[in-house]
């Protein structure tokens, strides 16, 4: 059975990329609540952009993406945006983040962190968001991490940093996420998305998923493994 990588495009904005994200069957819509991205949107955008989603598409999951917020601004995320996961990108503890009472995803600053050790932080994320940032800083820089530190981590991991449709074949062979997260990799302009890059990143990510499981053993392992 083909082993599909879950698709994660973050930084929406407009209705219109949306629905040519869900056109292409991503699995996550990433809503970014972040003060100072170019991809910020307020809670009253989230709050739309969501509702749209789930009207084009019940199964779609929305993730709310938010870094150093204040607990008030958070619990005003989930009664507003009611993000099926919540994906924290700061200096959180899981304490805050076992509070905001969702699911979440824990980014995990690549540059300079060892991911074990965070990754013992945070025993409750539904998954870990690895990306290229230093701990603590803003992510979607763009840039790729070094993909051999990928850690062995009995945890679902998502891969971020610098994918596109040219390179992410090679992200997911190098390191066999549960999910990427793409962003500027599939954009015209910070915060636009562009349909024609969005229909490349799928196909290319669907392309490798057939090539490991036909290259693949039954357990799942590639030859010289």
């Amino acid at each position: 059975m083909t082993r599909f990588t879950a698709i994660k495009f973050c930084g929406l904005t407009r209705p219109e990329d949306i629905d040519a994200a869900l056109a292409v069957g991503v699995d996550y819509l990433g809503l970014v609540l972040a003060t100072g991205s170019p991809r910020e949107v307020s809670i009253t955008q989230a709050k739309f952009l969501a509702e749209s989603a789930r009207e084009t598409d019940p199964g779609v999951r929305i993730v709310a993406l938010v870094r150093n917020a204040p607990r008030p601004f958070v619990d005003e995320v989930v009664a507003h945006v009611a993000p099926d996961v919540l994906q924290f990108h700061g200096d959180e503890d899981e304490g805050l983040c076992v509070e905001s009472g969702r699911p979440y995803w824990k980014a995990i600053g690549m540059d300079g962190s060892d991911p074990a050790v965070e990754s013992a932080r945070f025993p409750s994320a539904q998954a870990l968001l690895l990306d290229a940032h230093g701990r603590g800083a803003a992510g979607g820089t763009g840039h790729a991490f070094d993909w051999s530190r990928w850690p062995v981590l009995d945890r679902q991991l998502v891969l971020a940093g610098g994918l596109h449709p040219g390179n992410v074949a090679d992200a997911i062979r190098a390191t066999r996420p549960f999910a990427v997260d793409v962003s500027s990799g599939i954009e015209s302009l910070p915060g636009i998305k562009d349909a024609s890059a969005m229909r490349a990143f799928v196909d290319a990510v669907r392309a490798v998923d057939r090539w490991l499981a036909d290259v693949a053993d039954p357990i799942g392992r590639l030859p010289g493994q």
